[in-house]
C-alpha cells in the first residue's frame, strides 16, 4: 500500500541535515533519536505543540525554519528520515574523533582527560 504522503522535498531533506548537523555538533544524538522514536505515536500532538510555543521559541532562539520544521514533524516518515540522519552524522562524527585523537582507541582514556576522569585520584583517609 502506497503513501499518501507525497516524499520529502530536496529543501525539507536540508532542513532535516541542519537539525541534524546541530544535533550532533551538541553530542544530543542519544536524546534526540529516543525522543524522535518515542513520539512517534503522537508526532501530530507534538507538531501541534510547537506550533503553539513558536512565539516563546522564536524569542529564545534563531530558527528560521522553526514552523516548517514542525510541520514536516506531522509525518511519520519525516520523523524516520531525521532520526536516520542524526545516527548517521553521529557514527560519522565518532570515526573523526577516532581519527583526531590515535591514543584514544578503545578501552583507553584520551591523554587530556582529568585524572580524576581516569581514576588516579583517591580520597585521603580517613583519621578517626
Amino acid at each position: 500500500m502506497a503513501s499518501s504522503e507525497p516524499a520529502l522535498a530536496p529543501a525539507d531533506l536540508a532542513l532535516f541535515e541542519r537539525v541534524a548537523a546541530r544535533v550532533v555538533e551538541l553530542r544530543l544524538e542519544v536524546p534526540a533519536v529516543l525522543t524522535l522514536e518515542s513520539c512517534r505515536p503522537l508526532s501530530l500532538l507534538a507538531s501541534q505543540a510547537m506550533i503553539f510555543f513558536e512565539p516563546l521559541a522564536q524569542s529564545l532562539l534563531r530558527l528560521t525554519e522553526y514552523r516548517r520544521l514542525a510541520l514536516l514533524l506531522e509525518r511519520r516518515d519525516a520523523l524516520e528520515t531525521l532520526a536516520r540522519l542524526i545516527e548517521t552524522q553521529a557514527d560519522e562524527a565518532r570515526a573523526r574523533r577516532r581519527e583526531r585523537a590515535p591514543g584514544a582507541g578503545p578501552g583507553r582514556q584520551a591523554a587530556n582527560t582529568p585524572p580524576v576522569a581516569r581514576g588516579a585520584a583517591r580520597r585521603a583517609p580517613r583519621t578517626p
